[in-house]
């Protein structure tokens, strides 16, 4: 379907969101009860869920060939279902040699699209992570789904997802009442809206059982999506595999400012192995539990946003779906990052910077720029410490993906730990003028504090000389008014604090610097969704043979650059291929060797479905005629250009670092036909 058609499909579902966004604004501007407001932002998710569901469907009927692509990754193993020889294990993959280089490339070309240009520090940190660090980030407490379990089998399930499952086939069941049929359209509505104990009593009233079994199931529980395990024997340090690389960042961000001399802004970033335990992963590399991440984090002083670079990316256009344009059921629009960050769509000039970045990465590694878009967070989806997030969605045949995440997180995470730890994590920035201020200190009687809590004693005092001014004030309140003060300790002791233990000091101090808590700028990338979605968007047929398929992957990431193919196996061939092999290597171009005895149309096809952009083919002319050519092929026009072989590695070399382009190389050279010897 194209996209005029798409959007007469589209148009009333958009105006029913509009409708329904009018109807929220009026209620705020009227000041009108929470409940009303709240029961009309619940009916506005279910309209955008439904014009979200149908965009999906009709995505879904574009006529992508999923089945035979998968079937190429498969033959040529880009990557296979992990533990295959043991049934398979859902949600985890391996990556063989093709896919290996594929994602290692997509990650080269990341380091130099944003490290080396933007000198970032970059850092690495251990998958292993204590639990009092993830539950001060608030991952213990709120990174969790409502799953169900098969009474009788133990076996798990997503509880919305079972639920949407079930619906959708009754709603297929020419059996099934009409009235029960709009009840179903409507709880597929609200889907998003339900707690745990609504999606309990649909999953009864439709009379939802295990898809495997047809067993009844359990109430939906909370389940928290990381794996957990201990470190160290015993039980004495829990900890989990950690669920994003963003953290082990933020707790080393005093000595990542240390490291810059204290000076902002300044990025660092991490790349690795990140884990989320999913209930019933599904489509393929899109949801997994052990996925590869990049992630970024800009500090910034949240009063300085603007960008020294961004006048290099303000007249890129984009396609941005902003939060108005989906409120008011609208399509994204086109438009410059300049006038989004002015008229205040783009919270911010550094945010801009980035997602332009982010843009021109995705296309430089094969995303198809009409098939991308960024999709603006609504305030309701939106963390309510962020200023402005933005997701890069790629559209594939399982509809819009999100391949990465563009957040101003404000100073969110770097406050969390500092109150958790008790550590000082914010940065300077210098006074006009120097400044006279009341301070505010805590000093402890180590004497009596040690008297009173002994083997405790270390811990309390930490904990009291770790206080801001602001706590303080409160134990200085509390102590007056009750003549101690009690705080209850992060491993649950409890412990009370007398007069006598401590002294609060009142100075004034002169300062030449302000302390502030640093604002963050967060892109994170998934790489394994890009990787997809750059497959999905190269994936081509011949048109003269629907049974040959190939990758039309930009050189700077396909997993070889080059394909050796000697026409002939005789001993004539074997310099002219070793030779050519050395000077590729020389000039560090990857590239693989076909010396098996198959047609050269089938070597080729071959090295096509692999991605191999460039193709070098020794033939009979190559051994009898001087000077020594051979010919160079380009796999998406198949047109072959001949030159000497001395030449043919300096051009694959031009070609794949973009020195120049296939359309100049063959006004260079005389376009190949046929060889003269045979």
């Amino acid at each position: 379907m194209g996209d005029a058609d798409a959007e007469k499909v589209l148009a009333p579902l958009r105006l029913h969101v509009k409708e329904q966004g009018d109807i929220v604004r009026g209620l705020k501007e009227s000041g009108a009860t929470t409940i009303d407001i709240e029961r009309a932002v619940a009916e506005l998710k279910a309209r955008k869920r439904q014009l979200l569901n149908k965009e999906n469907e009709l995505v879904a009927k574009e006529d992508f060939p999923r089945q035979q692509m998968e079937d190429t990754l498969k033959r040529r193993f880009f990557y296979g279902q992990a533990f295959e020889l043991y049934g398979g294990v859902s949600g985890l993959y391996d990556f063989g040699p093709v896919g290996c280089m594929l994602k290692n490339n997509i990650i080269s070309e990341w380091k130099q699209h944003f490290i080396l240009h933007d000198q970032m520090l970059e850092i690495e940190c251990t998958m292993l992570t204590p639990e009092p660090v993830l539950r001060a980030s608030g991952h213990i407490e709120r990174f969790a789904d409502l799953m169900v379990k098969d009474e009788k089998t133990g076996a798990c399930f997503r509880a919305d997802h079972l639920l949407e499952g079930h619906i959708e086939k009754l709603m297929q069941d020419k059996k099934v009442g009409l009235d029960v049929k709009e009840k179903c359209k409507t709880v597929l509505q609200q889907l998003d809206n339900y707690g745990k104990e609504e999606l309990g009593t649909l999953m009864r009233e439709f009379e939802v059982k295990s898809p495997v079994t047809g067993n009844e199931i359990s109430d939906p529980m909370d389940f928290n999506l990381m794996f957990q395990t201990t470190i160290g024997p015993g039980n004495a340090m829990p900890g989990y595999l950690r669920p994003e690389t963003a953290q082990g960042i933020f707790l080393n961000f005093k000595r990542l400012l240390e490291f810059n001399q204290g000076k902002l802004p300044f990025s660092a970033v991490q790349i690795g192995m990140s884990f989320r335990n999913e209930i019933s992963p599904r489509s393929g590399l899109i949801r997994v539990r052990e996925f590869q991440m990049g992630e970024i984090e800009h500090f910034v002083d949240p009063l300085r946003k603007e960008h020294p670079l961004f006048s290099t990316v303000k007249d890129i256009k984009v396609p941005l779906y902003s939060s108005k344009a989906q409120l008011n059921g609208e399509a994204p629009s086109v438009r410059t990052l300049g006038s989004a960050v002015e008229d205040g769509t783009i919270d911010n000039e550094t945010l801009g910077y980035f997602m332009g970045r982010i843009y021109l990465f995705c296309v430089k590694v094969g995303i198809d720029p009409f098939k991308f878009r960024f999709r603006q967070h609504m305030q309701n989806e939106m963390a309510h410490y962020a200023c402005d997030c933005w997701d890069a969605e790629c559209k594939t045949s399982y509809g819009w993906v999100e391949c990465v995440g563009c957040a101003d997180r404000s100073c969110y995470d770097l406050k969390c730990h500092s109150q958790a730890a008790k550590v000082n994590l914010s940065a300077e920035r210098p006074l006009p003028e120097p400044v006279q201020r009341d301070v505010v200190s805590l000093s402890c009687n180590k004497q009596a504090v040690g008297k009173a809590f002994k083997k405790d004693a270390k811990k309390v005092q930490a904990h009291l000389e770790g206080l801001s001014e602001e706590e303080i004030v409160n134990l200085e309140t509390e102590m007056t008014a009750n003549s101690v003060y009690v705080y209850t300790h992060s491993d649950g002791g409890k412990f009370n604090v007398l007069p006598g233990m401590v002294a609060v000091k009142r100075t004034k101090k002169t300062f030449q610097v302000e302390e502030f808590m640093p604002s963050v700028i967060e892109p994170s990338f998934g790489f394994g969704r890009l990787l997809y979605s750059t497959l999905e968007h190269n994936f081509k047929i011949r048109a003269a043979d629907e049974q040959r398929t190939f990758f039309s992957l930009p050189a700077v990431i396909a997993p070889y650059k080059c394909s050796l193919l000697p026409l002939s196996n005789k001993p004539d061939f074997n310099p002219f291929i070793t030779s050519l092999s050395l000077a590729l290597k020389k000039l560090g171009i990857s590239h693989k060797v076909d010396t098996s005895s198959g047609s050269i149309g089938k070597r080729y096809a071959r090295t096509d479905e692999i991605a191999v952009p460039f193709g070098i083919t020794v033939d009979f002319d190559t051994v009898k005629i001087e000077p020594h050519t051979a010919t160079l092929r380009e796999r998406d026009s198949l047109v072959q250009i001949r030159a000497t072989v001395e030449e043919i590695p300096q051009i694959v070399y031009d070609l794949v670092q973009e020195n120049t382009t296939w359309e100049e190389v063959m006004k260079k050279y005389s376009v190949f036909e046929e060889q003269i010897n045979k």
